[in-house]
């Protein structure tokens, strides 16, 4: 039987989230389908969503289109009137096998909740009684590296952010069952391990006894020693506790690499936004990250073109990126996300905010070229992912030989392109 195709959209969670739907998928003996796992963070993510969807109608014409993610559960009857689509499956029942068993209710259109986003549901985190469900790693996931999913939803709310909608509110996975998922990982062969969430620095203030990232992050390495190396994905620069900053300075383990959300450089925009954090803030994070570790890399997210973003404004988040030094910049052009308060607001230009995510992206890009020549004729540990390539510790991508797997200490004699060139040492 063919295995079914998935088309994963958006974050690092959904990127989980899919390995999970093909063993679902896999478990109820679904073959001849192509499930879409949507991203509704921008208008140019359903785009291409819809895009994917008609394509593989034209490459698959016998196949089942299973469409699922949060833009289809914010807008299920705009998927299920597509003509392409066979099913759609809101964000809990994506992760459950029977939602795929062939000629059953659930795998009728709408088969998710509807639209109102009212109800948020809680699948993978929390079973009957309350009790944790474990998710442990199988064939599709990276022998070398994976993500380890320890938070869902969001008790936020952005004003331009449609997410907590369509994820629910902030759920944590205990940190025993976190360390059993982390165990199975690295008895499988795998050597880094990427702990995600929605909003991820918010963990552990649903559990008893209130536990931090931090002190997840502490414990995991604890017990877990075999486990050579954890990242972190991106996290809320207000929000990150004291246990974490003591363990980026104490643990080497730790990757030396920051994501930080950070949406804004400017004041007055990060206000409108209903974001935590000051510029002042932003800049000092990253100062005191740099402080506890001389090797630390920094990427973050920012928007360009808020609504009543004028050049002044504009040029704050567009200096903060050389300000912060930040390295691996996730850029995304404003787009109105239908239901927020943002929404209401009115808008830059398009033109203008093409023109200032361009800006953004080359100053990114500027600041990346810098900090790859600044690590040539250093060594450090590359993680290979693949035959020639791998990553290094602070995030880069190094091309590397392809005859050498694992962790291996290399010099980097140079810079291609976006990557840095390693030799083994």
């Amino acid at each position: 039987m063919p295995a079914p195709e998935i088309v994963t959209f958006g974050c690092r969670l959904n990127a989980f989230e899919s390995e999970i739907i093909r063993r679902a998928a896999d478990e109820a003996g679904l073959g001849d389908a192509v499930i879409v796992n949507t991203c509704a963070v921008t208008a140019e993510a359903e785009r291409q969503a819809r895009q994917a969807i008609r394509r593989a109608r034209r490459e698959h014409p016998g196949a089942r289109i299973i469409v699922t993610g949060c833009a289809a559960t914010l807008a299920p009857q705009l998927y299920a009137a597509m003509p392409e689509v066979d099913a759609v499956l809101d964000n809990e029942a994506k992760l459950k096998a029977e939602s795929y068993l062939p000629l059953t209710p659930t795998l009728s259109p709408l088969a998710g909740r509807g639209s109102a986003p009212s109800s948020f549901p809680s699948p993978r985190l929390r079973g009957e009684g309350g009790e944790t469900r474990s998710v442990e790693p199988g064939e599709g996931q990276p022998r070398a590296r994976a993500y380890l999913q320890v938070q869902q939803g969001c008790d936020h709310r952005c004003t331009f952010c449609i997410i907590p909608y369509a994820r629910g509110p902030s759920r944590s996975v205990p940190p025993e069952a976190v360390i059993r998922q982390a165990r199975a990982m690295v008895e499988s062969g795998v050597q880094e391990i990427v702990l995600t969430g929605v909003d991820l620095t918010a963990y552990g203030a649903d559990l008893p006894d209130l536990p931090s990232l931090g002190a997840l992050a502490r414990r995991l390495l604890a017990e877990v020693l075999e486990l050579p190396r954890l990242r972190l994905s991106s996290l809320d620069p207000s929000e990150i506790d004291e246990e974490l900053w003591s363990l980026l300075a104490e643990e080497s383990r730790l990757m030396p690499h920051l994501h930080l959300s950070l949406q804004a450089g400017d004041d007055m925009i990060l206000k409108r936004m209903k974001r935590r954090h000051t510029r002042t803030q932003a800049i000092a994070a990253t100062g005191r990250a740099r402080a506890l570790r001389p090797d630390m890399a920094i990427g973050a997210d920012l928007i360009a073109g808020f609504p009543t973003e004028d050049e002044a404004m504009f040029r704050n988040s567009l200096d903060l990126v050389a300000e912060c030094g930040i390295a691996f910049l996730h850029v995304f052009p404003y787009s109105p996300r239908p239901g927020t308060p943002a929404a209401q607001i009115p808008e830059v230009a398009p033109g203008i905010v093409r023109e200032r995510a361009a800006r953004l992206r080359e100053a990114g890009a500027a600041v990346l070229a810098a900090e790859l020549r600044s690590r040539v004729g250093t060594v450090g540990a590359v993680l290979v992912e693949k035959p020639g390539s791998g990553r290094a510790g602070f995030y880069a991508p190094v091309d590397c030989p392809a005859d050498i797997a694992g962790i291996r200490r290399m010099r980097f004699t140079g810079v291609g392109g976006a990557r840095l060139i390693g030799t083994p040492a």
